[in-house]
């Protein structure tokens, strides 16, 4: 049994990763902050979720803690990982023999209103997870990035080996940022490390400030939802679960390789516009939209494509799950969660 450690495992990501890790036998040990950039209530079903447990009856933090301390190959730990004390006291005192590194101030919006924040976790947060690393002997890391460090290039699908020199959010920095420093200590301290660029991540448990949430709930409580720019904006959705398989293929590519650092891609690799995806959730839920038309915000990107081939090749990693199935499946839950 190995115990993986998962910074941020209490997010949305971070808490379907140790539900698979638990579930295929592995011990997990969780850090999160438990920040207030969206409401507790989240994160507690998200660790219930991972646990397989009744949601409806615990609402505080300490008694979610106590909870956890029922499931022996689980732990949850409340630490910021800015603070270095704590993150190498915690390595000290358990045994890791990894590290994915999914703990970070998220989105690009919010990120224009507080850069130093972000500046803080994203960056001095992940640099002092490596140095902790480092002293301790930790040598295997995967590490999230994100799509947003293509920022508006203009050839699609990104490819890893484009420049990406151009961020146009704090947001997007912070992530390249990391990214630097991650090849700095692989260079130096020989760690091997995985940095995964994910492509909009969306299914059961995501954020509530993301678009296919909030649109999502607005349809179903026949709210406006606010429709940014004329339509055209496009993603790249890419389901939790394909997420978590390539989340997984990548720790156990750095956890069998040395001497290797590698950026790659983890998309669905189909782009999606803001315009078709009102439709298909109009669709699903059987509601009709009402479009509240706003100007697109600075910051975001007009598209966001991922190539694919070097995550196929690297990892073998085949996403497998389309957008008309993912938002059934998100639609379902969001009905269970909301009561709707």
């Amino acid at each position: 049994m190995k115990n993986y450690c998962i910074t941020g495992g209490a997010g949305f990501i971070g808490s379907h990763l140790a539900g698979f890790l638990l579930a295929r036998g592995d011990r997990v040990t969780v850090v999160d902050n438990f920040c207030d950039f969206y409401p507790l209530s989240y994160k507690i079903h998200n660790v219930l979720r991972t646990l397989n447990r009744e949601t409806s009856k615990i609402d505080t933090l300490e008694d979610l803690i106590e909870e956890t301390r029922k499931t022996e190959s689980y732990s949850l730990i409340l630490a910021d990982i800015r603070d270095e004390k704590s993150i190498e006291s915690l390595f000290k005192r358990e045994k890791i023999d990894a590290v994915i590194h999914l703990a970070a101030m998220a989105g690009v919006r919010p990120s224009l209103a507080d850069p130093r924040l972000y500046e803080d976790v994203n960056i001095a947060g992940t640099l002092n997870i490596l140095d902790v690393c480092r002293k301790e002997g930790i040598g295997k890391i995967v590490i999230a990035s994100s799509s947003s460090v293509y920022g508006n290039t203009k050839e699609v699908p990104f490819r890893e080996d484009m420049p990406v020199d151009n961020p146009i959010s704090p947001y997007a920095a912070t992530k390249k940022a990391t990214e630097l420093f991650a090849s700095v200590y692989h260079n130096i301290y020989h760690m091997d490390i995985a940095l995964l660029r994910y492509f909009t991540v969306y299914g059961p448990g995501q954020r509530p400030d993301l678009a296919i949430h909030k649109f999502t709930r607005a349809l179903f409580e026949e709210k406006e939802i606010p429709f940014f720019g004329d339509g055209t904006m496009k993603r790249d959705y890419t389901y939790i679960d394909d997420i978590i398989q390539g989340t997984v293929l990548a720790l156990e590519w750095v956890e069998r390789n040395s001497k290797v650092c590698e950026v790659i891609n983890l998309g669905e690799s189909r782009t999606v516009s803001l315009q078709e995806l009102v439709e298909l959730l109009a669709q699903k839920t059987g509601k009709e939209p009402r479009l509240r038309r706003e100007p697109q915000p600075p910051g975001d990107v007009d598209c966001t494509y991922a190539d694919l081939n070097k995550a196929r090749k690297l990892l073998g990693y085949a996403p497998g799950i389309s957008i008309e199935e993912g938002l059934d499946r998100f639609v379902r839950w969001c009905r269970d969660f909301y009561h709707y």
